[in-house]
């Protein structure tokens, strides 16, 4: 629920303190980009090439 008055009228990504708000996710209508996984190192020390 968006309680936030700039989020509500602009938005949070237009707010002047986008950058700085702590509370963009909890009062604003931000929510964080879904992204792929971050891929897992493999272990290659037995391997020889």
């Amino acid at each position: 629920m968006t309680l936030c008055p700039i989020a509500l009228v602009a938005g949070c990504k237009k707010c002047p303190a986008f950058g700085v708000c702590p509370l963009k996710g909890v009062i604003g209508d931000y929510k964080k980009p879904e992204g792929p996984e971050p891929k897992q190192k493999t272990d290659n020390a037995g391997c020889d090439k």
